[in-house]
């Protein structure tokens, strides 16, 4: 079976100015940092009666699902609360993190990640396709971080690679739960998805999944700088716990850039563009980015959520119908990353088969087919 991280290997990317600044030590933005265009900041929250953020979902609701089939289709992202995760172990996760991103340049260079590789320290995948660089560094978990958190730190690495593997292992469930919550509002049961549970075995057993610790460091200039750049995730869907600071907005085409607050505890869902094309773009694939903060410093870790690596996602069957073709072709995670290293925000546009029907689903043919979309 071929893995994730063949992918990257056959895709390699070359950042442009690929230095690993010495953030604390900047006064000044400089010019590579310095982006044409202020970034157009979020509508606040609240400023009239028919504005809000993406909806918070408690899990323990009983219209959980239909909730969450409304959030997907009407904003591509959403809030988790009672989700199972102990705050503890969010807790922890983030103090690896800042362990990591407080380390010198030089400490964190020992586990760069190589340009056709995908564990490790760098900067965001998406900066080559960007002419200014990004202010925030990360490091990307595939697999076990034995090996690099050695580099890190040759004698404490053990207990920071035993906080990774439980959150990497509880976020594989609490995505699994999510993915049946989202398949049960389309309609589609487990059974339904020949992967999802393979030999009657556990539910989504094989899927993939990695891990990609941010941080956003405070910066001197944050109206000319950028975070994170516009960009989707080529994933089903992306699991995000972010500390106590704002900055990660998400677009929505009748508002513009709205601000994701930080709600304690909670997990923000992110749609990726694997899930659009499985709900044959029923449920959209959310633009998202992350702005930057004068004084404080933003962590985050997201966990990055996929089929096994070999398996064709394709328009269900359930979703289509005489007035809803299918909108895409049948592609494999890894096929879509290699599309997505080449042509990044075309990618997606890339495997369309046609253009929807008046631009739109029809509602009448997913209550047919059981969907749950109100």
């Amino acid at each position: 079976m071929p893995s994730l991280s063949e992918a990257y290997h056959a895709h390699p990317v070359e950042v442009h100015h690929h230095k690993h600044p010495d953030f604390k030590s900047l006064q000044e933005l400089p010019d590579s940092y310095a982006w044409t265009h202020q970034p157009d900041h979020a509508r606040p929250i609240g400023t009239d009666s028919n504005f809000a953020s993406v909806p918070v979902i408690d899990l323990y609701d009983r219209n959980a699902s239909k909730l969450i089939g409304h959030a997907c289709m009407t904003w591509g992202a959403f809030q988790v609360v009672n989700h199972g995760v102990p705050i503890s172990l969010l807790d922890h996760i983030q103090g690896v993190g800042q362990a990591l991103f407080s380390l010198s340049t030089h400490q964190k260079l020992k586990a760069a990640r190589s340009p056709d590789g995908v564990t490790g320290y760098g900067l965001a995948r998406i900066s080559s396709f960007f002419p200014k660089l990004m202010w925030s560094e990360g490091f990307t978990i595939l697999g076990s971080p034995f090996e690099q958190f050695q580099k890190l730190w040759p004698q404490d690495y053990a207990k920071y690679c035993d906080i990774v593997v439980e959150y990497d292992e509880t976020m594989k469930k609490v995505a699994g739960k999510l993915m049946g919550l989202m398949l049960e509002s389309l309609g589609i049961s487990k059974e339904d998805l020949k992967w999802a549970c393979p030999n009657k075995g556990p539910l989504f057993k094989d899927t993939c999944g990695a891990l990609q610790l941010n941080s956003y460091p405070s910066c001197p200039d944050p109206d000319r700088a950028m975070g994170l750049a516009p960009h989707t995730d080529s994933t089903l869907l992306t699991i995000l716990y972010q500390n106590n600071i704002s900055g990660l907005q998400v677009h929505r085409e009748s508002t513009g850039w709205v601000t994701v607050p930080p709600v304690p505890g909670a997990l923000v869902i992110n749609i990726g563009d694997l899930l659009h094309i499985m709900s044959n773009g029923l449920y959209p694939s959310v633009l998202h980015r992350v702005l930057v903060n004068r004084s404080k410093q933003r962590f985050s870790v997201a966990y990055l959520y996929g089929p096994p690596s070999n398996v064709e996602i394709c328009p269900h069957e359930k979703l289509v119908g005489p007035s809803r073709p299918a909108l895409y072709r049948p592609v494999t995670w890894n096929e879509y990353l290699g599309t997505k290293a080449k042509h990044f925000d075309k990618a997606l546009s890339s495997f369309q088969l046609c253009a929807p029907k008046n631009g739109l689903f029809d509602v009448n043919d997913s209550h047919k087919n059981g969907a749950q979309v109100g």
